[in-house]
């Protein structure tokens, strides 16, 4: 499966901006994990893009048939490469039973929640836009706020962050917010056009 492709499955499947933007931001992240960890920008790019391609038709989490089941059937039905299938059902393995333990597993899953989290806080900036946070201390501030964002799961993020080796605050928070800042536009986090 190449980028292309990717984005065609997440498009046939996926009517929702929102859903959208986040599989966009958490494929940036991946990327920059890969970077991070010189490993393949575009499988692990890929990985990001589609692991949730499968939510918006079958939302039931609790169900055989529901995210990620339904997905993962498919894209193996496809001959999706074997570590990409994987590491989706990683990222859902309070239901799949699948541990993370390859670099690309454990970052989908440090990622995820946290690309959720960085949308919100974009989002309650009077400018909408991501690239106004500049200081990783408003992130943390409204981290401590467990009113703000309350479905996040914070404790899987951190703990992710640490499976992963590195520091929640020095390192993962800010490499994620850069792969999002450098697809502002994309995430619709840009700002609001002017009238």
């Amino acid at each position: 499966m190449n980028r292309d492709e990717a984005w065609q499955l997440v498009t046939e499947w996926t009517e929702s901006e929102s859903l959208r933007h986040h599989m966009l931001a958490v494929e940036a992240a991946m990327r920059a994990y890969a970077h991070k960890f010189d490993a393949d920008e575009e499988k692990w790019g890929i990985t990001g893009l589609i692991h949730d391609f499968d939510y918006e038709k079958h939302p039931d989490m609790t169900a055989e048939d529901g995210h990620p089941f339904a997905g993962l059937r498919v894209l193996g039905e496809m001959g999706v490469d074997e570590d990409i299938v994987r590491a989706i059902a990683c990222h859902a393995s309070e239901r799949t039973n699948v541990q993370p333990e390859s670099l690309m597993e454990k970052s989908l899953v440090a990622v995820d929640e946290l690309t959720g989290f960085l949308t919100a806080v974009a989002l309650v900036r009077p400018s909408k836009d991501i690239r106004d946070i500049t200081k990783i201390k408003s992130v943390r501030s409204k981290w401590k706020d467990r009113s703000f964002a309350a479905a996040i799961h914070r404790e899987e993020i951190a703990e992710a962050a640490a499976a992963l080796g590195v520091d929640l605050w020095e390192e993962h928070v800010p490499l994620v917010l850069d792969a999002m800042k450098d697809i502002a536009a994309e995430l619709g986090l840009a700002g609001e056009s002017p009238e």
